[in-house]
């Protein structure tokens, strides 16, 4: 058996982060409901799943506290001002507990659904796998920064040339753990896990239309976010 923890950090997703956290639930369900009937009875997974408010505008936070008090395996931390995602992830990470551990967004646009197809590359002696996609549903801009973000992390932090990075991805617990020893601010965390190790690993998933809204990233957000990753 193992304990799998899911990070999520919400912005403006009062609307979308209970759907989110229901396919989660239905996956680890179905999941456990298959190795039920297999060989391996008795070692369904446990789970928990960590939802950052990052200071959201909306009413995040109180579907967030109504969701951990229906259900003990979902904790909830609130951050006091907006630091931005990287930051709430590293304050999720530092709240886990559990053996892997998946990121993913709190707008249905990473599938919840396939996050058995990461820890099963992770289980080929992988530390780290990020899901990629060979389609992705997103504006002309962001595709553009997500490829020029990929060229900066190649050329100042030694990403290499055949991985693709996303924001839905599982690490082993040691390097979890190694991440959040970091004492600076701003993290990077695509930096963070290169400097922790290099057996790194990709598999492809589905990247869907975000269930309702638009990114909160705007493009001087994205140019303050890759700023960050290249100093």
């Amino acid at each position: 058996m193992a304990k799998i923890s899911f990070v999520i950090p919400c912005y403006r997703s009062e609307n979308t982060i209970r759907t989110v956290v229901d396919e989660i639930r239905a996956t680890i369900a179905e999941h456990n409901r298959l190795v039920s009937c297999g060989a391996f009875a008795g070692q369904q997974d446990d789970y928990e799943i960590v939802l950052v408010n990052d200071c959201s505008p909306d009413g995040v936070w109180n579907v967030i506290k109504q969701l951990s008090a229906e259900d003990t395996s979902i904790k909830g931390i609130c951050l006091a001002k907006n630091f931005g995602q990287h930051s709430a992830l590293m304050a999720g990470y530092a709240a886990i507990s559990g053996d892997y551990v998946i990121s993913l967004d709190d707008d249905g646009q990473t599938p919840a659904s396939e996050s058995y197809k990461l820890i099963d590359k992770l289980n080929e002696g992988y530390d780290v796998v990020y899901g990629f996609y060979r389609h992705r549903s997103q504006h002309l801009f962001r595709r553009f920064g997500s490829w020029t973000n990929k060229k900066m992390a190649e050329a100042i932090i030694g990403q290499p040339k055949t991985l693709n990075t996303t924001s839905f991805f599982v690490m082993r617990k040691f390097i979890v753990d190694e991440i959040v020893h970091y004492p600076h601010p701003f993290p990077y965390i695509s930096g963070l896990v290169f400097r922790a190790t290099k057996n790194l690993g990709n598999v492809e998933v589905e990247h869907r239309n975000r269930l309702e809204g638009e990114s909160g990233y705007t493009i001087r957000g994205l140019i303050n976010l890759w700023i960050n990753g290249f100093t």
